[in-house]
């Protein structure tokens, strides 16, 4: 059985290389990413956007990572560094809320939400 930490490093590894399979496999079939300003992607779209040849990470990492986990839910609320770009404008770092399901003794991502951070790299609000 993989742990909610395992996932995520999972999901960071794939996310930066941009694999599209191993992504596809630690999403539920109705995950649903929200994205900094707003936007809705299913999982389709969130694993289209890895393989259209318009984002480019060159780091991606977790840190200040918490874990709150339920019998078979868990939220996982982490800083997201980020440096790249996506359809040309840069990534920003943000500031991430994970939320997994355990299904079949695995944890699986439902849902993932982006948050600006204030005053980080590529944020459009400025810090304080």
């Amino acid at each position: 059985m993989n742990t909610v930490n395992d996932t995520l490093a999972a999901w960071a590894d794939a996310e930066r290389l941009c694999d599209a399979a191993t992504t596809s496999s630690l999403l539920t079939h109705d995950f649903l990413g929200i994205g900094p300003v707003g936007f809705q992607l299913p999982k389709e779209a969130w694993i289209q956007r890895l393989t259209d040849g318009q984002l480019d990470y060159e780091e991606l990492s977790l840190d200040e990572v918490s874990i709150r986990e339920y019998s078979a839910s868990a939220i996982a609320v982490a800083r997201v560094n980020t440096r790249g770009s996506a359809r040309g404008n840069p990534l920003p770092t943000t500031r991430t809320t994970f939320h997994l399901v355990r299904i079949d003794h695995a944890w699986r991502i439902a849902g993932i939400q982006h948050s600006f951070i204030a005053g980080a790299p590529g944020s459009p609000v400025p810090g304080r």
